[in-house]
């Protein structure tokens, strides 16, 4: 359906209105990162790359980063394995309760940030679990578990079971199905709902706020040192890396669903 001229400006001056409301501000975070003086000012009277050279001299950024990544790779490795093997569960076989399994596996994405971090807190308390690396991974794995399981789900639910059935009467045995054929079609959905889980896990803060004890991730990092005035460019710098690691692994998620997601049988 052909639509008129003004349609078509109405829809781009939404489009970029939309575009300009979300990431102005994210600019300007790029742009201060640059910025020659320590307060924010506009337009920025110079531009340096200091600050990220302070940001890299900075021990707990670095200690903060690392402990950033550890986190996100331990939660998404947990995720991938427990949220794949929820959706076969939940696709492959019926039994009692499936649906209300189903709800309860994505339930905790919707619940207040807040509410899970408390829950969590008094539980690894209650169990005697120090604070620290493994109760931030734990924590994240809660809701990491989501994303790949929502993308696992569809994917299957998108294959044809036949083929697997075939690859079984022809002698497979159930591991050489799932390796060789089941796996390849899935390979895709599974790295996108990595990704989106590492993304989610990297840039949380109330969560870990409450499990992380004395450790420190870049967002937390930021959350203690913005109100500090001789902090603010690092801050900054700090911010866009977080930008950066979070918006990456959206990007290549969403290419690998579209990619992946062509056809029924892939």
């Amino acid at each position: 359906m052909e639509s008129s001229p003004a349609v078509r400006w109405i829809l781009r001056l939404g489009t970029g209105a939309a575009l300009l409301f979300v990431y102005v501000p994210l600019i300007l975070i790029a742009v201060y990162a640059f910025n020659v003086n320590k307060v924010p000012t506009w337009p920025p009277t110079g531009f340096t790359l200091d600050w990220f050279r302070v940001a890299v001299d900075n021990s707990s950024v670095r200690e903060a980063l690392l402990v950033r990544i550890g986190a996100g790779a331990g939660a998404t490795a947990v995720a991938l394995v427990l949220g794949t093997l929820l959706s076969f569960a939940v696709v492959r076989y019926r039994f009692f309760g499936r649906e209300t399994i189903s709800f309860l596996v994505i339930l905790p994405i919707a619940l207040p940030g807040i509410v899970t971090a408390v829950a969590l807190s008094n539980a690894f308390v209650t169990f005697g679990i120090p604070f620290g690396l493994v109760t931030i991974v734990i924590a994240h794995a809660t809701f990491c578990i989501v994303v790949v399981y929502n993308n696992a789900t569809a994917r299957l639910r998108r294959s044809a079971r036949s083929i697997e059935e075939a690859s079984m009467d022809l002698g497979a045995d159930t591991l050489q199905t799932f390796r060789y054929v089941t796996l390849p079609r899935l390979r895709s959905a599974l790295l996108a709902g990595a990704l989106l889980a590492f993304a989610l896990s990297f840039d949380e803060v109330i969560v870990t706020r409450l499990t992380a004890g004395a450790l420190k991730t870049m967002p937390l990092w930021i959350l203690d040192n913005y109100l500090r005035p001789n902090q603010g460019p690092v801050v900054n710098v700090v911010a866009v890396v977080v930008l950066l690691f979070s918006a990456l692994p959206v990007y290549l998620a969403q290419r690998l669903t579209s990619e992946g997601g062509s056809g029924p049988n892939r």
